[in-house]
């Protein structure tokens, strides 16, 4: 792993962060010494619930309470739906979020993002469906699923329109669904010729339904998960320690250990960033 730099807005930070203390969280998250930190459990395996037990779990949640540890607090989850992640931090109910949620430019007006994950828009489709749809262009004019609560449906229409319609073939139908669970449903009673996820979701889902989903072609995004924190001074400290945390986790190899263990080295970052989403 190359040596990480702290990136804000094009300029350096390593020399703030490289030992941002606890002490620069806001001194009413050190008084009551934890930080809320939103979450959506229905994203497996970035955050969702053991089935046997109930409880989050996830990358998300490993990361977000190695973060808490090493800022010197602990970690309160609060289970938010997620449109209102946003919100909630306008309104001081959450201090972050951590629940995979895309660095848009479009979300950068109230909040900035620590961006911790690199993430793509992947097709696939049913098994039973692969020997007719086995390249994205097989796609052209059939129906792709994909959450609404996501720009993944804006991603896939671009695609269709630079693949499909700019070479004369009719485009995709875009679909869009309640989130990826009723894409997947909508795919096997096939009311969907396809769907698309991020990238670090689907080999957990094929080792869940072996020989269910195929993949088609390679992801046709690249976009960034951040940790969002408010556009305030307040939101600033917050946001400078969140990511001095996650600056050290880097530097120390747990980082690194936690998206391993997930198997999902390749969806770690090389740095940290901030609003480096496109």
């Amino acid at each position: 792993m190359k040596p990480s730099t702290l990136w804000i807005a094009g300029a350096s930070l390593a020399a703030l962060t490289a030992s941002a203390p606890a002490q620069e969280l806001p001194q009413r998250i050190l008084d009551a010494g934890r930080i809320v930190a939103a979450t959506n459990p229905n994203y497996p395996p970035i955050v969702y619930k053991d089935p046997a037990t109930n409880e989050i779990m996830g990358l998300d949640i490993e990361l977000g309470e190695a973060i808490a540890e090493e800022l010197g607090v602990e970690i309160e989850w609060q289970e938010t739906e997620f449109i209102q992640m946003l919100p909630s931090l306008q309104t001081g109910r959450v201090d972050i979020a951590l629940a995979g949620m895309s660095d848009l430019p479009s979300r950068r007006d109230t909040v900035d993002f620590v961006d911790y994950m690199n993430s793509g828009a992947q097709f696939y489709t049913l098994t039973a469906l692969a020997q007719d749809i086995s390249e994205p262009t097989d796609l052209c004019g059939k129906r792709v699923g994909a959450s609404r609560n996501t720009n993944w449906p804006n991603d896939i229409a671009a695609w269709s329109e630079e693949n499909c319609v700019a070479a004369g073939l009719p485009a995709i139908e875009v679909v869009g669904t309640e989130g990826s669970a009723d894409a997947r449903t909508q795919l096997k009673s096939q009311r969907l010729d396809a769907a698309t996820q991020g990238n670090e979701t689907l080999p957990y889902f094929q080792e869940l339904e072996p020989d269910t989903y195929v993949l088609i072609g390679e992801p046709f995004t690249r976009t960034l998960a951040g940790i969002p924190t408010l556009k305030s001074e307040e939101g600033e400290q917050i946001r400078d320690a969140v990511a001095g945390a996650l600056e050290r986790l880097m530097e120390s190899g747990r980082y690194q250990e936690i998206f391993a263990a997930r198997s999902l080295e390749a969806n770690a970052l090389d740095a940290v960033e901030i609003n480096a989403g496109n």
